[in-house]
């Protein structure tokens, strides 16, 4: 008759035979997640969509200008404008407190400001009317959306058709230009819709602006 109970291991015993178990698992869970697995994708990226993996940089005279997919904010008549950027980040003179910094990479976001926020509503109000202003258009002309309004993640690099139309005859005046000379280069650099059916026509403001420097100066560079 055999005594099970003369095999049965100790509780100290039977931890040291899980130890060794666990902490090979432990080892190769992190190499094959946490090292094979991000180079791996970081090498595949790199060979398939070099650009995109890049940080899909524009670069001018040989420096880099920006980001085709971070949005600027052009503040100059020269240069066709961004949508709004609600993004924040520290005050320099109070670095407890935050303050408005458009398109600032390192704190994306949005306002999360609601359709009922009366802040929201004098926001977008202040933005039409200062848009009209800078534009030369009427008081009572209609504004689009994105021209007074701040995208999900502030970091909008694009403009619909619409709001760059808008902004042609400005520019022309700041360079000097004819408004039909510039509506071409425009329409030269929109990007139609995806597979024809997703999303809206649109314009990225980066590679528009810089277009325009290379046609005005080709040794200037969009600062």
């Amino acid at each position: 008759m055999i005594d099970n109970h003369s095999n049965a291991l100790t509780p100290v015993e039977n931890t040291r035979q899980l130890i060794r178990p666990v902490l090979v698992s432990a080892a190769l869970f992190m190499l094959l997640t946490g090292l094979a697995y991000p180079l791996a994708t970081t090498a595949l990226a790199r060979l398939l969509f070099p650009a995109q993996a890049g940080g899909s940089l524009i670069g001018h005279d040989g420096a880099w200008s920006g980001s085709a997919v971070i949005g600027q904010d052009f503040k100059q008549p020269q240069y066709f404008h961004a949508r709004p950027s609600a993004t924040t980040g520290p005050d320099p003179a109070n670095p407890s407190q935050s303050v408005d910094q458009p398109y600032n990479a390192a704190l994306s976001g949005a306002s999360n400001l609601g359709p009922t926020s009366k802040k929201l509503f004098d926001q977008v109000s202040a933005r039409a009317i200062a848009y009209r202003q800078e534009n030369g258009l009427a008081a009572t002309a209609m504004v689009p959306v994105d021209a007074v309004t701040a995208s999900a993640s502030g970091l909008d690099p694009d403009i619909s058709l619409a709001n760059a139309q808008l902004q042609v005859e400005r520019v022309a005046r700041a360079r000097g230009w004819p408004a039909q000379s510039l509506q071409a280069r425009v329409d030269e650099q929109a990007t139609p819709r995806q597979l024809g059916v997703l999303g809206e026509p649109r314009v990225n403001v980066l590679k528009l602006n810089l277009a325009l420097d290379a046609l005005a100066a080709p040794s200037a560079a969009v600062k």
